[in-house]
């Protein structure tokens, strides 16, 4: 699913705040950067779609690393309570709850439960990371 493409694996030795890549190079960002002064003829309004694209993307982004500040804190808080890191029911309601959020936004409920099953393993990598490395 070509929506999935940007949502691979992450590295086993990233920092538990790092969010969604933490292997990222941050070299590759100024690549990115340096690729999007080239110009070529692009009609006007698919340059106006991308830019609208870039700041959803950018929205996005924002919100992911907002939401692991937050997930980031159920982690230690789940360490110092002795919890498991991963919460079965917790997640099954997760994915009904997304399900049903994408099926009213026009949003296949397929690409809502992968898209949160990604972050939730992320989420519990971390939260294993937290729980480790405070015992």
């Amino acid at each position: 699913m070509t929506l999935m493409a940007g949502l691979g694996p992450t590295s086993s030795t990233a920092r538990p705040n790092a969010g969604l890549d933490a292997s990222a190079d941050p070299r590759d960002e100024a690549d990115m950067a340096d690729h999007s002064d080239i110009t070529h003829d692009v009609p006007p309004e698919l340059a106006e779609l991308r830019h609208s694209i870039d700041n959803i993307d950018a929205a996005v982004l924002h919100l992911l690393a907002e939401r692991f500040k937050c997930t980031q804190k159920v982690g230690r808080l789940k360490a110092r309570l002795n919890l498991p890191p991963a919460d079965p029911v917790r997640e099954a309601q997760q994915i009904a709850r997304l399900r049903s959020l994408a099926v009213n936004a026009d949003l296949a409920p397929e690409f809502a439960e992968k898209f949160l099953s990604f972050l939730t393993r992320e989420v519990i990598r971390h939260h294993e990371i937290i729980r480790n490395s405070q015992g």
